[in-house]
């Protein structure tokens, strides 16, 4: 640990709420459990910012539709994302073209720039006061990277078609040199939880039905497709779209190209107006990202903006020093940031790295043509996920879409091929946690409210002992394809090393591909 994080911890300046700023800024409407048999013409599964979308577009095109989602509306990675609204590409336009090639980079460009074109008019459309913005982005070198890098991004993302990108000497700052920097303009930003809950009510009022606590647990092509939930019911669809962050019901296909990665986030406190509004991004790997929201005043109240930072990306299940990330977090954004006052929010999400840096969203392969997904989001959910809506609507209702070939889930990246051996190297990895002893060598080890591994003979038992001192086991396997799930100390939740699925802490699945709890231990 270094000198700084300690100091940072030894000072009075974290008031932090484990909770995300918008879970904490903004109530969703609440939506019925489903407890009937169903018609629609599409079947929805998943009401984040891709689902909801989806839905919205559809009914504005006079298709019924049913929208099924185990928790609340937006309850998922949604609730969990920074927001940023951009058309610069996390992966960098020059490796979108040298994988995609020139066409693909520039509809990679035009896509992302529509789905922030398409929130906008949504959102004035629909009377959603959801705080958009425009701004500008900003993109920097990390520590002891070259200029050149920028230089080539530059020239990458003209050849994409965003004329209006140009390499300034320094970033907007009075408070610290950050060096040169290219600017892009016409990004944007918005508060989504108020955004969807604006979508949900348009919905709802152009016939959409929307139901929450209810559990997809069987999801079948065909004419007409089915939608098992609840043990219960079945909705009938003439089309399914799957949009649970990572499809839950597909266990090969999608989860070899694409990987899961926690990355984590803090909101701090600055003095308002004292750091320019916009979009920051770093090129370090994994890269630093910073933007900023303003929260209402409250009557004697000094306003202020809230900073935003994120970063310290790893792969889902892959870490042992998860409870020091925000800490690092914190003290890379006091390093930069000097008016930094109290951080208020602290909290964690997870995203899905597709190999070739570009969502999945079309038919899902090896499926009835009628079932479609989205995932995939690389770190760009907001428009990946508007994107989605777009792009599923026109293939639902049989229209051409000139992104449909780029974002194909079928497709077969060659020029990712070292991505894929490295990530599927990686996989195979993990099952070798098997081989292993348990966490700890006695239950009795177990401190309350946290978790390990046991090994007892040949099983592994995911144990956790709760605030009152009461043992709680569950297998560890992970239902989705046998994997050793890993206990997480900082978000106090099961994570799997192979693909990604999340269980709470008593195993309870609130992240796919899993599509089920970790089994009781009689079970096994």
């Amino acid at each position: 640990m270094t000198e700084s994080h300690t100091e940072a911890h030894a000072e009075p300046r974290r008031a932090a709420k484990k909770n995300s700023l918008w879970a904490a800024t903004k109530r969703m409407p609440r939506c019925p459990k489903l407890d009937e048999d169903r018609h629609a013409d599409v079947c929805v599964v998943g009401a984040g910012i891709a689902g909801l979308t989806v839905a919205y577009m559809l009914t504005q095109e006079g298709k019924s539709v049913v929208v099924l989602d185990d928790g609340r509306l937006a309850g998922g990675m949604t609730e969990v994302t920074t927001a940023h609204l951009a058309s610069a590409i996390d992966d960098r336009f020059f490796e979108i073209e040298r994988i995609h090639g020139e066409e693909g980079a520039r509809r990679a460009a035009e896509s992302h720039a529509a789905a922030i074109d398409r929130i906008e008019a949504i959102a004035a459309r629909e009377r959603i006061a959801c705080d958009f913005a425009r701004l500008d982005g900003h993109l920097f070198l990390g520590r002891d990277q070259s200029e050149e890098l920028l230089d080539r991004e530059l020239e990458a993302a003209h050849m994409a078609g965003l004329d209006g990108v140009e390499k300034l000497p320094r970033v907007p700052w009075d408070f610290f040199d950050a060096g040169p920097c290219l600017r892009f303009p016409r990004q944007g930003q918005f508060h989504p939880l108020k955004y969807l809950a604006g979508l949900a009510k348009a919905i709802e009022r152009d016939g959409g039905k929307l139901f929450t606590n209810t559990h997809a647990e069987r999801i079948d092509g065909g004419r007409p497709a089915r939608v098992r939930v609840n043990e219960k019911h079945t909705v009938t669809a003439d089309a399914v779209v799957v949009a649970t962050n990572t499809p839950i019901n597909d266990r090969y296909a999608i989860h070899t190209k694409q990987a899961a990665y926690l990355t984590y986030a803090i909101a701090a406190r600055v003095p308002r107006g004292s750091v320019p509004k916009g979009l920051y991004w770093d090129t370090e790997d994994p890269y630093h990202y910073v933007r900023l929201q303003s929260p209402r005043k409250k009557p004697g109240e000094e306003p202020y903006d809230l900073l935003i930072v994120g970063g310290e990306d790893h792969k889902t299940g892959q870490a042992d020093d998860q409870t020091e990330r925000h800490g690092r977090l914190e003290d890379w954004a006091r390093a930069r940031f000097p008016m930094i006052g109290l951080v208020e929010f602290v909290w964690a999400g997870q995203c899905l790295e597709p190999i070739d840096g570009l969502a999945f969203i079309g038919r899902n392969p090896l499926d009835d043509e009628n079932v479609f997904i989205v995932t995939g989001d690389s770190g760009m959910g907001m428009t990946h996920g508007t994107i989605a809506g777009i792009l599923l609507t026109d293939l639902i209702l049989g229209r051409e879409n000139p992104w449909a070939t780029l974002y194909d889930p079928s497709r077969k990246p060659l020029r990712a091929l070292g991505e894929y051996v490295k990530d599927a190297t990686n996989m195979a990895a993990q099952y070798t946690d098997w081989l292993m002893g348990g966490d700890v060598g006695s239950a009795d080890e177990i401190p309350h409210d946290s978790g390990a591994i046991l090994r007892r003979g040949l099983s592994k038992v995911a144990a956790y002992r709760d605030e009152n001192g009461t043992l709680h086991e569950r297998s560890a396997v992970c239902p989705h394809l046998g994997c050793v799930v890993r206990w997480n100390p900082a978000e106090k939740s099961w994570d799997c090393p192979c693909h990604g699925s999340r269980f709470d802490k008593l195993g309870k699945v609130f992240n796919g591909p899993a599509n089920r709890d970790l089994a009781p231990l009689e079970d096994e």
